[in-house]
Order: structure tokens, then C-alpha cells, then sequence
């Protein structure tokens, strides 16, 4: 069963585009991304798929000549579909696989422009570190992440409910019998989270318990895949680091907590690993004097994040039933799993045609553990986000900066309706995408 995507839009706006270029879908594993691909295959006559995993022996076409003709007569005949401009959708997938195909993207722009070309690949970024200026220019990235809240109502059927929310803002809040009903599908999608598997299962047999034991196996086939990394790192040492980015999340991640028999360099490394392989999100710390944010940060002070809040919950352990019951998410871990979520909405709820940066602020001075969740620039502004998993709190810290840095707005993501105080926005934990896009 294929649930829709917000990205399918961008898909077939691509497919249309009359000065398109071969696209690369990039993402972690299990995101969907094969099966958006799929999708997309529809509106076309012809769909040749070719799995450089699978059909190990197609990756010889590509050992000598890569002109973009040579390659579809040969692929045309191996697959026996037409390969016809306009008419056939050619696919390239798991393309890590074969770095040589990788190559060859920048000649079909070049040579075949008018063919529908588009690759993936779950480990893809570890080829691309490796040839990383192989396309520029020649070839376009979109970047795919686990299902977004949006998504999820939609995926349940929720149109007027998403569309209710999408109208709602801090001048409009929602009626208090909407908002609870936003509320609890949020508890779901905090323990379900968005990795597509586990969303369909949920929207087929609506059993939270069957959706634990697929992310279990998910967890399982993660780590799995950890001996696919790099050879000279330890499986041992992955999950090690992958466990102690779950167990440290909520604060900066201390190198010296992470591992028992690994130094700096090595535990620094295998994290490297998890990050480019997009199980893990880097909160980079910034000064925050200026824009661009990143002109200020600094990468040895970072927090990290588990790109699903579904995986996380599973690591972590957390009692379903008690996320489902508590109204106030007033435990440690609780909070952690918040904050991990608006997270990663602002990174789904952005731009699919740039990777995005989260960065956070801390004050620099002793004896001071005032602290900004998340930092975002719309247009020339700086705005400071306080992530809070209940309904109630001070925000110290947000005046604090506010003054600090000469700032007129800040937002706070809570369980509360949308509402204002003062100087400060407030959204419900649901509607990270409303602020996002709001002007």
C-alpha cells in the first residue's frame, strides 16, 4: 500500500520541468524512496528499474563507455522495455552500488537531457563523500525524509483536520475539541514516528503493539547494516555510539560518555559515520550573532538527534501507554522525545532541495545554563525556539536572549493552543509546519 507524500508534487513537477536534470532522491534507509519513485513511474508509458544491489551483473554495462545512448540500447535489451525520451522513466537504484553509474548521470544530462533519469540509494552519501563534485551543475538532489505530522493526517484520511490546522495561528487559534484531537493523533506519531513501514502498518491494522515489533526490526536491520559503513570501524563501536547518542539526548553530546574503549578520534568517526548515513542529526551550537547562523557555530559543541522519534522511543524504552495517558510529557525522557520532534519537523517541513542545518544556543558564560533549543532564520531574522513538553514554564531563557542579542520575536512549541505572550509565539507541538510557513 502506497501512501502519498508531500514530495510526490515535487516528483511530478520535476517530471514536467522542460529543462529538468537527472535526480538524485537522497535519504536514509526505509524512508520511501524507492517507492515515491514508483509512484511517480505511473505517469509514464515505461519504467525500467535497475537495482545495482540486486542485479550485480548490469553493473558491467557501465565499466567501459558511459554515453547515455550506448548504456539504454543495452539496458533496453537487458530489460526489455523501450527506453524512449519522454515516454520512459529510467531509475537507477541503490546506485551507491555502482559509483561508475553515479558518473554516468552527468552524461545523460549532457548528452540525453530530453530522458526522465532518477537515482537512489540508502548509503548513497557514502559514494558521494568520495566523488563529491561528480555532478555539480549536471545534476539536481531532493532529500527525503520519514513521514512529517502533516503526512501522518493525511496518511489517516485527516484532510479537514490537517486542513483546520494549516489554518489555524496564534491570531486564530483552534477550537479546544480540534486542538485535543490534534493532540492525540501526536502522541500516536510520537510513538509510531514516520518510517513508512510502520505507518502503513498502523493504517491498516491501527495496533500500536504491531507497530513496536516493526520498529524493533527496523533497529535490528540498522545495525545490521553498520558493517556496510566502513570496514576499519568496528560494528561494535556504531552501535555503541548510536545507543550513547540515544541515551545523551536532551544535551550536548560528551565524546567521554560515548564509548568504553574508544579516544576521541574514533568515537568522532563512527558518529561521522552515523550522521552521513542520516541515522543521526547534528544540533550545531552557534553564537548567533549574526546571519547566516552557521557563520557562528561551532562544530565541537553539538547536540544529536535520532532522525525518527518512532526508533527513538524503541531505544530508549519508553512506556507507550504512559506517552499515550500523560498530558504533561513531564519526564526527562519525555521532553527529550519533544524536542527531538520539532527537530526534525523543521528539517521535513523546509526545503526538500538542500540538506538543512538545526543549530542551538547556549550562553557562553560561567555559572549561566541559559539555553535556546533551536535557532531559525526566516528571511534576515533570527528566531529563537524554546521547545517545552507540557503546557506550562518559564522562559528565562528566551527573554534572556531576546535581550542579549537585541531579538523582537521568539516562538515556544508546547502542548498549549496557539496563543501569544508578549513578545513570544506560541505553537502547539503539531504545528511546527504552520510556523515554517507562515510570513
Amino acid at each position: 500500500m502506497y501512501l502519498k507524500r508531500i514530495i510526490d508534487s515535487e516528483l511530478l513537477d520535476w517530471s514536467k520541468s522542460a529543462n529538468r536534470k537527472p535526480l538524485l532522491v537522497r535519504g536514509a534507509r526505509q524512508v520511501g524512496k524507492s517507492s515515491a519513485i514508483k509512484a511517480l513511474s505511473t505517469n509514464f508509458d515505461y519504467f525500467v528499474e535497475v537495482n545495482f544491489e540486486e542485479q550485480k551483473q548490469v553493473q558491467t554495462l557501465f565499466y567501459g563507455d558511459l554515453d547515455p545512448k550506448t548504456l539504454c540500447e543495452n539496458l533496453s535489451v537487458l530489460y526489455n522495455t523501450p527506453i524512449i525520451p519522454d515516454k520512459t522513466l529510467l531509475f537507477f537504484d541503490e546506485i551507491q552500488a555502482c559509483v561508475p553509474a553515479l558518473s554516468s548521470l552527468r552524461f545523460f544530462y549532457e548528452k540525453m537531457p530530453e530522458l526522465h533519469v532518477i537515482a537512489a540509494g540508502s548509503l548513497l552519501e557514502f559514494a558521494l563523500s568520495e566523488i563529491p563534485s561528480f555532478g555539480v551543475g549536471r545534476i539536481r538532489s531532493i532529500f527525503m525524509y520519514p513521514f512529517s505530522f502533516d503526512e501522518f493526517l493525511l496518511a489517516n484520511n485527516e484532510t479537514l483536520l490537517f486542513e483546520a490546522k494549516q489554518k489555524a495561528s496564534c491570531s486564530n487559534p483552534l477550537s479546544s475539541a480540534i486542538h485535543d484531537k490534534l493532540v492525540l493523533y501526536l502522541k500516536r506519531f510520537l510513538i509510531i514516528g514516520g518510517m513508512p513501514e510502520v505507518v502503513a502498518s498502523y493504517i491498516q491494522n491501527n495496533n500500536l503493539l504491531d507497530c513496536q515489533n516493526i520498529l524493533d526490526d527496523l533497529v535490528v536491520s540498522f545495525k545490521a547494516d553498520f558493517a556496510k559503513y566502513k570496514q576499519r570501524v568496528p560494528v561494535s563501536r556504531l552501535s555503541e555510539i548510536f545507543d550513547a547518542v540515544v541515551n545523551q539526548a536532551g544535551g550536548k553530546f560528551v565524546y567521554s560518555k560515548s564509548a568504553t574503549e574508544s579516544n576521541y578520534k574514533q568515537i568522532k568517526e563512527a558518529l561521522d559515520l552515523l550522521i552521513l548515513a542520516g541515522l543521526v542529526i547534528p544540533v550545531t551550537h552557534t553564537s548567533a550573532n549574526g546571519i547566516p547562523l552557521g557563520a557562528g557555530a561551532n562544530p565541537k559543541k553539538r547536540k544529536m538527534i535520532v532522525f525518527d522519534t518512532g526508533i527513538f522511543q524503541r531505544l530508549l524504552g519508553l512506556n507507550i501507554a504512559e506517552l499515550l495517558l500523560d498530558n504533561q510529557f513531564s519526564t526527562t525522557n519525555k521532553g527529550a522525545i519533544a524536542e527531538q520532534l520539532v527537530g526534525l519537523e523543521l528539517i521535513k517541513s523546509a526545503s526538500c532541495y538542500q540538506p538543512q542545518q538545526l543549530f542551538f544556543w547556549q550562553r557562553e558564560a560561567l555559572n549561566s545554563n541559559a539555553e535556546i533549543d533551536y535557532l531559525v532564520q526566516k528571511q534576515m531574522e533570527i528566531i529563537p525556539i524554546e521547545v517545552k513538553s507540557a503546557t506550562k514554564g518559564s522562559m528565562q531563557s528566551m527573554y534572556l536572549f531576546m535581550n542579549e542579542k537585541s531579538r523582537t520575536n521568539g516562538v515556544r512549541f508546547s502542548l498549549e493552543n496557539f496563543s501569544v505572550y508578549d513578545k513570544v509565539k506560541v505553537y502547539p507541538l503539531y504545528a511546527v509546519s504552520n510556523f515554517l510557513n507562515e510570513r
